[in-house]
């Protein structure tokens, strides 16, 4: 069974930082890219970042570039996502999810095989 657990959501203020992580077992993470996903109050998903399986190719957002980075560690079937200078903006649940073969970056939650339960973030003053 896959299961994908994110943590590390919290309440911080403008400006502030997070770093949210993602526990994925059931499946060879390392053999795969992995993306970080967000839903925004009222919104649609929107891709965030995506690494590929060896964690040396990335790309993100125009939104959150130079802001947030994406890592991630295979020995401990672990993904990341430090997240910098946030802004209201970035309130979201989060979601780790695994892209299915040929998809890079997408905001088509059928373009996922996998998500977590998602974790929430909270920028306000």
């Amino acid at each position: 069974q896959v299961q994908l657990v994110e943590s590390g959501g919290a309440l911080v203020q403008p400006g502030g930082s997070l770093r949210l992580s993602c526990a994925a077992s059931g499946f060879t993470f390392s053999s795969y890219a992995m993306s970080w996903v967000r839903q925004a109050p009222g919104k649609g998903i929107e891709w965030v970042s995506i690494t590929n399986s060896g964690g040396n190719t990335i790309s993100y957002a125009n939104s959150v570039k130079g802001r947030f980075t994406i890592s991630r560690d295979n020995a401990k079937n672990t993904l990341y996502l430090q997240m910098n200078s946030l802004k209201p903006e970035d309130t979201a649940v989060y979601y780790c999810a695994k892209p299915k073969e040929g998809v890079w970056s997408s905001s088509d939650r059928n373009k996922y095989d996998y998500w977590g339960q998602g974790t929430q973030v909270t920028v306000s003053s």
